[in-house]
């Protein structure tokens, strides 16, 4: 059947010499890989900027639920960023956070408030001139969205529980957190993107506390895999 959708590119892989499989997050069917066929070749090369990460398109597609690999009709980029591909420190961000939600992201149906939430963050930070926080208050929200936000009816109390995914009187195990990432923790889920200016992290701090987003995702995602990018990113953003 003939699908026109929304969709956020999140992976691209080469297959054979001249085609691509790309993985996207699409607004009305979750996520779905495409086979573009030929989209190497010399005279369809522009077409291969379309395929960015984090790129927002506008698709229609031949679908077919039962097929693997689906294909596309004609595509149209369908918000066009002006920096978030050419800004080397947000390239970087782009680039991390595809592999992570390339690894958290995997139903296969709709969710509007999950892909509107990423089209509308995506846009914020092509627009900002200052968002070295931005990628640690995106994934903090984005766990709203996949079902483990911190409880935080207790907010107040001395320890986070990780694997419980709340706030703890007492230290239960190794994965109760407190200290300086308890307070950024607490600092973060009180804050809207238009304020992450006001929180103040050295780079040492954001990187310790990027970890245990990291580790909290792998405790509550059990297909999610640490990025191979992490490294790269801290180093950007040391």
């Amino acid at each position: 059947m003939l699908l026109s959708t929304n969709a956020i590119v999140l992976s691209k892989i080469k297959y054979s010499d001249n085609d691509l499989i790309i993985k996207c997050y699409t607004q009305k069917e979750g996520i779905v890989s495409y086979l573009l066929r030929g989209v190497l070749k010399s005279k369809k090369g522009s077409k291969v900027a379309y395929y960015q990460l984090l790129t927002q398109l506008k698709l229609e597609t031949d679908f077919k639920p039962s097929r693997g690999l689906q294909y596309i009709k004609e595509v149209k980029v369908n918000h066009l960023y002006s920096s978030l591909h050419t800004n080397v420190l947000k390239s970087a961000i782009v680039m991390f956070l595809a592999e992570v939600l390339s690894s958290s992201l995997q139903e296969e149906e709709q969710n509007d408030t999950l892909f509107n939430y990423l089209e509308a963050t995506l846009q914020w930070l092509d627009e900002q001139e200052h968002f070295s926080n931005f990628h640690l208050l995106f994934l903090l929200n984005l766990t709203k969205h996949l079902g483990f936000y911190p409880d935080i009816s207790k907010i107040e109390a001395p320890y986070f529980n990780l694997e419980a995914g709340k706030f703890e009187d007492e230290q239960q195990n190794k994965y109760s957190i407190s200290n300086e990432n308890l307070t950024l923790l607490k600092q973060l889920l009180g804050t809207t993107f238009d304020a992450l200016e006001k929180v103040k992290i050295n780079a040492k701090q954001r990187q310790s506390f990027l970890n245990l987003i990291l580790v909290y995702f792998e405790l509550h995602l059990g297909s999610f895999k640490k990025p191979k990018s992490l490294q790269i990113f801290n180093d950007v953003f040391s």
